[in-house]
This record gives C-alpha cells, structure tokens and sequence, in this order.
C-alpha cells in the first residue's frame, strides 16, 4: 500500500516555512503534499497531480492571485478549495466564498485547525453517496444528488461544491424556515469556525446562478426557506 492513502493535496502558498508546515502536518495524516509558490504554478500543480483538494492563499506575488487561482479552477470543475486569508483580509474571504471556495483559514493559524478543516471538507464533498438518491424538484430547479446537479428546464447550472451542499440541504428541508445557524451545522458542520454571513453570500451566488427558478425566500429574523 502507498504511504499516501490520504491522497494528493496542492498547497498554493510563497511562503516557505507556512507551506513546509502545512506539509508536515499533511504528511502526518497521509497525504502526499505539492508545494506551489505563485499561481500559475498552482494551476500547473492541479493539472498534472489531479488532488483530492486545493490548499491556496490569497495573496500571492505575480499577475495570478489566489483569487484567480481559485476563479479558473471553479471554471473547469468542482475541486474544493481551502484559502488562506490575512487576518484583515474579509473583503478577500467574501470573494474567495463568491468564487466557489469551500473553506477559509485566517493567518496566522493553528496547523491542526487547518487539517481538521481539510478533512472536514473531504467528508461532506466525498461521503457516502446514497443508494439511488431521489430527484428533488423545487420550483422550477431539479436537484440531483446522485449526479450532484442543479438543472433549470433541462440545463445543468454548474455550482461550486459548497453551493451545491447548501441547494441540497434545503431541498431536503423545502417548506421550512432555516436559521443561519442550522445551515452552518447542516451543510458546513458543526465543527466549523466560521460567520454567519457566509451562508449570505453563497444565498447569493444560488440565486444569482439559479434567478426566478429558484423560489428561496428570505425570512426575517430567521433566515431562509426553500420552496
């Protein structure tokens, strides 16, 4: 057996010694690590090493950030992408969440978060898949588990990973009106460290993605409802 059984994982990071720690405690866990130090790097990393996910900071030197990084990828599939943001970076963070990405860490960071981080994701994006799940009509939107689709009158809506976990739970719950809270727990899981608001944006890239076929319907004081 490889000494790999975790997998591969890309870390997009020109900081040295951040990336060789990252690394460590990755290699720790199983995983094989590719260190890349800009961006076109990164995407090259991607392309060849096919990771289980992605590892990326922002704020890397060269004409491709973080953030572009993260738009290309999101442009050719769903590969989940943690960033690493400055502490004061929360204009950044809001991007990287509209751009699709799964997860964020705020420098500087406790290694073992980072990690626990990553397998969260790897859980919700790569757990079991059910037995022959159900298709869920609401509204004009059909949401596909089994396929992890989102189609509008036929035509697949692509959706980052995370906007894809989130239609889903509340499919699964249409009719009733959702905390902010119960959708963190539900869809990021209840050991993730994060704000509220980040269930806003990506309410907002789902609609913007899915328009008026999508009947989600914000509840004041509350939250959202589907359906």
């Amino acid at each position: 057996m490889s000494s790999w059984s975790a997998g591969t994982i890309v870390v997009v990071e020109d900081d040295q010694h951040i990336a060789d720690l990252v690394e460590l405690y990755l290699r720790e866990e199983g995983f094989r690590v590719i260190q890349a130090h800009d961006g076109q790097k990164g995407l090259d990393a991607v392309r060849d090493q096919a990771p289980r996910l992605v590892i990326l900071d922002v704020g890397l030197p060269g004409t491709i950030d973080g953030l572009e990084v993260c738009r290309r990828l999101r442009a050719k599939d769903d590969l989940p992408v943690l960033m690493l943001t400055a502490r004061d970076g929360e204009v950044d963070r809001v991007l990287g969440l509209e751009l699709g990405a799964d997860d964020y860490v705020t420098k500087p960071f406790s290694p073992r978060e980072l990690v626990a981080r990553v397998k969260a994701i790897l859980r919700r994006v790569e757990g079991p898949p059910r037995d022959r799940p159900d298709i869920v009509l609401v509204g004009g939107v059909e949401v596909d588990p089994g396929r992890r689709e989102a189609r509008v009158d036929g035509v697949v809506v692509p959706l980052a990973t995370r906007e894809f976990d989130l239609l889903h739970f509340l499919a699964d719950n249409a009719g009733l009106a959702l905390s902010r809270q119960q959708l963190l727990d539900g869809v990021w899981g209840p050991d993730w460290y994060g704000d509220e608001r980040t269930v806003d944006v990506h309410v907002r890239q789902l609609r913007k993605k899915l328009g008026d076929a999508l009947p989600l319907a914000t509840v004041w004081g509350v939250g959202y409802r589907l359906g």
